[in-house]
């Protein structure tokens, strides 16, 4: 299968779940399986066609949600409620999933740090532990740093193109521009 097609699963109103690669009916697990396997997958009502890939994603953050660990707490959802209707809603969307690709870069980098010390750093040489350790603290700081100053400068991006956005409307009912002193 070529990196740019995605693999169909086709959903039947009796809520089932058919994988067309494998011809066989699979369950929400095996649909977090494959995403969790960065395989690209695409859900579709079988008679309709109709695309619910983002329906079924979220029905598996829900059930996830609702197990012992949740990711986001009650102040982070009310806050994306907000957003909906909101006219930051589409930048919003934008600035999170820059922010996630941003998150799982850094993630890389500490996997691929955490990969030079080896798979069992402290039963052989605690001093090599030690000095990775040392060495991790300042990294971690900074790719943290780096982190919070990429989003920040998205941010500030964001807020940019919702300035821009609010010119060009108003732009068309004669009012001066921002910062005349016209009376």
């Amino acid at each position: 299968m070529a990196n740019t097609e995605k693999r169909v699963i086709k959903k039947y109103p009796n809520r089932r779940l058919y994988d067309t690669a494998t011809s066989c009916y699979i369950t929400l697990e095996d649909v977090k399986q494959l995403v969790l396997e960065n395989v690209e997958i695409t859900i579709e009502d079988a008679k309709t066609h109709e695309d619910l890939t983002r329906s079924v994603l979220l029905q598996i953050i829900l059930e996830e949600e609702s197990g012992g660990a949740p990711m986001f707490s009650y102040d982070v959802l009310t806050q994306i409620i907000r957003f909906y209707g909101h006219a930051m809603q589409g930048l919003m969307g934008n600035y999170l999933e820059k922010n996630m690709q941003l998150f799982q870069q850094m993630q890389e980098r500490l996997q691929e740090q955490a990969k030079t010390v080896g798979d069992n750093p402290m039963g052989t040489n605690a001093n090599m532990w030690g000095e990775f350790m040392k060495f991790q603290a300042p990294a971690m700081q900074n790719m943290m740093t780096s982190y919070l100053e990429q989003s920040t400068n998205m941010y500030v991006e964001m807020q940019q193109q919702l300035q821009d956005r609010a010119k060009n409307l108003w732009t068309g009912f004669g009012f001066p521009p921002a910062g005349s002193d016209k009376k």
